[in-house]
């Protein structure tokens, strides 16, 4: 049985979209010896068969999603230099690529005239909105459930203005 963090990725049926705003989740990873392993390593490039049974969890629920005809995107607005841990995900992301989701990215410096919520959020269906809330180091702190008609109207417009104007994965080149 999902959790309620869970429970959206199985009940939705048409979007899932998620915008992530930080440049660090580095406090979400504290207790990820991978991430410190690559990191002290000098964050050379992933083998692509690990990162696949790293996310093997994920990419088995985004699949899923997709199977049932669920569009999945994740939109990144990162800050340029990016962070230790945006080049960690963007070497993991292929693998969210392989699981169904769509990726894109958006340097900070090109998204000062969008209006965006605060906080990092994922937009299901026309019916819920999962805001992540984080401390200052990256650590995860809640999620705050809302289900305003017209909350999720301008947070979803607001994904798609991100959208419209950043980069898909596969032509971002870190800077």
């Amino acid at each position: 049985m999902p959790t309620r963090f869970e429970e959206p990725f199985y009940t939705c049926t048409s979007r899932a979209w998620h915008l992530e705003m930080r440049d660090s989740y580095e406090g979400t990873a504290e207790d990820d010896p991978d991430f410190h392993a690559w990191r002290a390593a000098g964050c050379p490039d992933l083998e692509l068969d690990w990162v696949r049974t790293y996310l093997k969890d994920w990419t088995d629920v985004t699949r899923a999603m997709v199977g049932r005809g669920v569009d999945v995107r994740r939109a990144r607005i990162v800050s340029e230099p990016v962070t230790e841990y945006i080049r960690w995900e963007h070497q993991l992301t292929p693998v969210n690529l392989d699981g169904g989701e769509k990726v894109r990215w958006l340097s900070r410096a090109e998204c000062s005239d969008l209006f965006l919520p605060g906080n990092d959020f994922w937009v299901f269906d026309d019916t819920v909105i999962r805001f992540g809330y984080f401390k200052g180091n990256g650590g995860y702190l809640r999620d705050d459930y809302r289900r305003e008609a017209s909350l999720i109207g301008s947070v979803a417009d607001a994904f798609l203005k991100v959208w419209e104007r950043a980069v898909d994965h596969e032509d971002y080149k870190l800077r």
